[in-house]
């Protein structure tokens, strides 16, 4: 049976992981017959979004890691016990928390940068050839661990694309429901919600993600 690390962001589109991104890619592990382990850094998120005004709460904290414990129902470790070795491939599920959890991108656009932990993660798994599959916003920190022209696509939002282009990635626009596979780097990547306006659109490119990701050797 493969293993799959994922690794989350928080809990929460505006703030953390996106959570219909991160449950369907964890039931498509599991439906293509696969086992994944839930990772995420152990510190202070960028901020707190309270989701029903859209608004940061003002002086609020919350630790990604407790926080994306929630989607993991509990079962999840800090990103710095996350072995790449003992895993097969990686998936990392959108929401702005990729961007400002993971990464800084939300912030600096192209002159992001990514969270060190996760960064010695997700390089060891590109230098090691293992596929990996990060979704919707996630590539700006793709673009961070691959570089070199890497292929990859967020969807087809201009400034983005471009932020990312700036970051040494090659931007391809893609569809909803479709994918973007750098076959050298073993890399797949999806719109999902940069695009996506229902949870169908969502599904349909996710499944797409991880079962071609779960297909590469």
């Amino acid at each position: 049976m493969k293993k799959v690390a994922v690794i989350l962001s928080g809990s929460g589109v505006f703030d953390g992981s996106e959570l219909y991104e991160t449950v369907i890619s964890l039931l498509a592990i599991r439906r293509a017959g696969a086992h994944y382990e839930c990772f995420a850094p152990d510190k202070d998120q960028l901020h707190v979004v309270n989701h029903l005004s859209g608004e940061v709460a003002e002086g609020e904290k919350r630790n990604v890691l407790v926080e994306s414990a929630r989607l993991a129902r509990g079962e999840i470790k800090p990103v710095t016990e996350c072995d790449p070795e003992a895993f097969d491939a990686l998936i990392i599920p959108g929401g702005f928390g990729a961007a400002k959890n993971l990464c800084t991108f939300a912030v600096d656009g192209a002159e992001s940068q990514p969270d060190e932990d996760v960064l010695n993660v997700c390089k060891a798994f590109a230098q090691s050839g293992k596929p990996a599959g990060y979704a919707c916003i996630a590539p700006a920190l793709a673009a961070s661990v691959y570089g070199n022209k890497v292929k990859l696509t967020i969807g087809n939002d201009e400034s983005t694309a471009q932020g990312l282009e700036e970051l040494g990635a090659q931007h391809v626009e893609c569809a909803v429901d479709e994918i973007v596979v750098d076959s050298d780097r073993k890399l797949v990547t999806t719109p999902a919600y940069m695009l996506a306006e229902d949870i169908l659109e969502a599904e349909a490119g996710l499944n797409k993600m991880v079962e071609t990701v779960l297909s590469m050797q």
